[in-house]
């Protein structure tokens, strides 16, 4: 059947496609006026620059194709974010603080959910060039003043920070294979499998692994954390981090999980997962990302988020479809010109094409252009 789609493949029919377009302009606008300028990265690229710096769990999301022109493999991209980077770090090449947005769809080769799209539309912002806690603090509150215009306000931003875990692996002497499944463990809060797994390892290191995911909860666990965790300048610089944001952002929903470390392969500080009511799955991840524009040449501080626009919009009401206005065809300069007029005022006006009585309504038209007493005027549509 040539009109089937691939599993997890969808079509954006009008309405939903009107919902997303409006969704897509209000948030782009209010990053505009924060001063974060927009960019719009190809679709393709080689595949050492989609991925290069960003982890394995990239790698096995892109989709691979040969460059006929080139021999070169290439990728669709399955992540906006490294394109940015790239951006930031090669072409804009800016001295001092950079903030860009993007949004467009992205492709993944498995769903990242049973019930997610394999098309994602990503929409996000980033800010290059300040290694600060004050980058850090400015996109939380992006991301939150976002989830709040787009009507699905954020119910908890879960915080946490990759360099404890670092840290502590380190102190452990994991080699990098046993690090990534101890990740793994943590991040699953598998602790049956993380106490087989750390059974070996030296205290006080062992007790502060098995502990990561009991430190979950308000900024009072910050303070526990720093008493049963070993003395560690790494650990307390965290922490440290962890304590301003928790001060800075009193005002929004936020909790600290520091063994939530989704994007352990990609970021290098804070990290952030933003969650809707009646939300199990996050609907915005972010965190900062300091490493990765070397892959381009140019080292640079960063931190972002990203989201998926439709996610959000299947959070929303479908809104009705502003209804059309039906007009005749080869009228004269006068009909002409109030067609105009209705246009530059916003409305919508459709040709009626002959031979088609009777299905204006399904076209989407609720009233008609019609002549009165010498003037043009909008009336109900009638006869449908």
């Amino acid at each position: 059947m040539r009109w089937v789609l691939p599993d997890h493949i969808q079509d954006a029919l009008p309405s939903e496609a009107a919902g997303l377009e409006a969704l897509r302009r209000r948030l782009l606008d209010a990053f505009r006026s924060r001063g974060y300028q927009l960019v719009m990265p190809p679709l393709l690229e080689y595949l050492d620059s989609l991925t290069t710096g960003a982890g394995q769990d990239l790698k096995l999301r892109t989709f691979k194709l040969v460059d006929q022109l080139s021999g070169r493999t290439m990728g669709v991209r399955a992540d906006m974010t490294p394109q940015v980077t790239r951006i930031d770090a090669h072409l804009l090449n800016h001295a001092g603080v950079s903030r860009l947005c993007y949004c467009g769809s992205v492709l993944h080769t498995l769903p990242s959910t049973l019930t997610a799209t394999r098309e994602p539309l990503q929409l996000g912002a980033e800010l290059y060039g300040h290694a600060g806690i004050e980058a850090d603090i400015e996109i939380v509150r992006l991301l939150a003043d976002v989830m709040r215009l787009a009507e699905v306000p954020a119910s908890r931003i879960d915080i946490g920070h990759v360099g404890i875990f670092h840290a502590l692996a380190a102190r452990a002497g994991l080699v990098p294979g046993r690090e990534e499944e101890l990740f793994d463990l943590l991040q699953a809060k598998d602790v049956p499998g993380l106490r087989e797994m750390v059974a070996d390892v030296a205290e006080p290191v062992r007790s502060a692994l098995l502990m990561l995911p009991e430190l979950y909860g308000g900024p009072d666990i910050l303070d526990v954390a720093a008493q049963r965790l070993p003395v560690d300048a790494e650990i307390a610089a965290a922490l440290d981090d962890l304590r301003r944001l928790a001060g800075a952002l009193a005002d929004l929903p936020i909790s600290f999980d520091l063994a939530d470390l989704r994007g352990y392969h990609y970021h290098s500080g804070v990290v952030f997962a933003a969650y809707g009511s009646g939300s199990p799955a996050a609907l915005a991840l972010g965190g900062r990302y300091d490493r990765v524009g070397e892959a381009f040449g140019r080292a640079r501080p960063a931190t972002g988020f990203s989201l998926d626009l439709r996610e959000l919009a299947l959070r929303l009401p479908v809104a009705p479809m502003v209804g059309g206005i039906l007009a005749p065809v080869g009228g004269d300069a006068a009909l002409e010109g109030v067609v105009a007029a209705l246009r530059a005022e916003g409305e919508i006006v459709v040709a009626c094409l002959p031979g088609h009585d009777g299905t204006w309504n399904a076209a989407g038209c609720d009233r008609q252009l019609v002549m009165r007493e010498g003037a043009w005027v909008v009336e109900p549509l009638q006869g449908e």
